[in-house]
């Protein structure tokens, strides 16, 4: 059998997951996730999973007009309803519109009323759970279909994100290797990277990002996602000018696609240009007033000793927040992250918990870990804050937490372990932060 680094043209098996040490990974995050043959992850910024429209060429809304004008025709084609779903779900990756959700959610309900056990239509509503972060009720599905059709490929994203998600890493392991066996393609390549960066595998996660780049995918938007992933990793790994080079890429692909335009921004702020970093923000919060793009514009006014101006900002975040749950997206995690930072660090304990309760991932020990620290719990937050890094995770804002943490607990030793690691990593990771963790490693020498 092949191995991940010949290509993807070749059976690409993860055997390295039988190795003890080897308890890689998939890349799904928050940012960021891909579904189908569409891209995650790690929302990014919604973390949306989704499936890219069967029906080949042409834009996603003239598919989406194409599906509408047979079902004014054939209003019963629960071939088509599901596809229509699928259609409404990437034009959230597209436009970042939540407003899609409902519409996908309407075309199902309509599928799976007349068809209850159809695979086709209950993959999509796991997709669209998954995009919810409803990641249970997303998993189910997911099984069931397995159970329905064990011979079709689609539905090992939802299962597998799922998994990830709700910190199922054992299991979610076995299912990307069984999607991998049966089709490696840009979906699973993309997970596999996920997977390698949760294990803190860096070097893996990039060969499996490019060969998802070079597997290509079904819509423009497909590439220009895993390319915006692979500029992710790069800041990730401390490498601002790979990662605007992977950025531009994506823009190439899709103009004015938003997650490149926020990684471009992320990467001037990276390589200490943090006046342009602002100015890319602006411009992309004017036009898409996304949470994460809210908070880093907020972030970067306040390193630039702007704060009434972050105040103005950060106080985008409760509208957009309330626009995310009107569509049924679960926040929780990303809100205990901003009340943590920038809100009530009380609220963002409960808010933690709550998260923790329905998806005890890493990220919502994270949240959860950093919430209490923030509130002046610091000893209590590091015990979740080590259970976020347990898998090896070198996310640049879970070294901060912990580190910080560590800190303010008194666990100089561990604080100098994370914080030197962040340094020598990706020292600018924020342009608020990153100085903030410099000088709390100076003061721990």
């Amino acid at each position: 059998m092949s191995t991940l680094t010949e290509g993807p043209r070749h059976a690409a098996p993860l055997r390295l997951l039988a190795a003890a040490a080897a308890t890689f990974g998939v890349a799904l995050g928050l940012f960021a996730v891909l579904g189908g043959s569409g891209g995650a992850a790690r929302p990014r910024p919604l973390g949306a999973v989704t499936f890219s429209v069967s029906a080949p060429g042409g834009s996603t809304d003239a598919r989406i007009a194409r599906l509408q004008a047979l079902l004014r025709v054939e209003p019963r084609e629960v071939d088509a309803l599901s596809t229509l779903a699928g259609a409404y779900l990437q034009k959230v990756r597209e436009t970042a519109d939540p407003a899609y959700y409902d519409r996908a959610g309407t075309a199902l309900r309509r599928a799976l009323a007349l068809r209850p056990a159809d695979a086709g239509a209950l993959t999509e509503r796991g997709a669209l759970e998954l995009s919810r972060h409803h990641f249970r009720a997303a998993l189910a599905d997911a099984q069931r279909v397995r159970a329905l059709a064990p011979e079709v490929n689609k539905p090992f994203g939802v299962l597998v994100d799922a998994l990830v998600e709700l910190g199922r890493y054992g299991a979610a392991g076995r299912a990307l290797q069984a999607m991998v066996d049966l089709k490696p393609n840009l979906d699973a390549y993309a997970r596999v990277s996920y997977f390698r960066e949760l294990h803190g595998d860096l070097p893996g996660a990039a060969s499996a990002l490019r060969l998802a780049v070079a597997s290509g995918g079904d819509v423009p938007e497909n590439a220009a996602y895993v390319q915006a992933l692979s500029g992710d990793l790069e800041l990730v790994r401390g490498r601002p000018a790979r990662a605007a080079h992977d950025y531009r890429a994506a823009l190439a692909d899709l103009p004015h696609y938003a997650p490149a335009v926020f990684g471009l921004a992320r990467a001037d702020a990276a390589a200490g240009r943090v006046g342009r970093a602002t100015r890319r923000l602006r411009a992309l919060v004017a036009r898409l007033p996304l949470p994460a793009y809210v908070v880093a514009l907020g972030e970067a006014e306040l390193a630039a000793r702007r704060p009434a101006a972050a105040r103005r900002d950060l106080a985008l975040v409760g509208a957009e927040i309330r626009l995310l749950r009107a569509a049924g997206v679960n926040t929780d995690v990303e809100l205990a992250l901003y009340e943590a930072d920038h809100g009530s660090p009380r609220r963002g304990i409960v808010l933690a918990r709550r998260a923790l309760a329905q998806a005890p991932s890493v990220r919502s020990a994270d949240a959860l870990g950093w919430s209490l620290a923030r509130a002046g719990r610091p000893r209590e937050g590091l015990s979740w804050l080590r259970r976020a890094l347990r898998l090896g995770s070198r996310d640049p804002s879970f070294l901060y937490h912990a580190g910080a943490a560590a800190a303010a607990a008194g666990e100089r030793s561990a604080a100098r372990v994370w914080l030197g690691r962040l340094r020598r990593q990706a020292p600018r990771f924020s342009p608020l932060y990153g100085p903030r963790a410099a000088r709390l490693l100076e003061g721990l020498r």
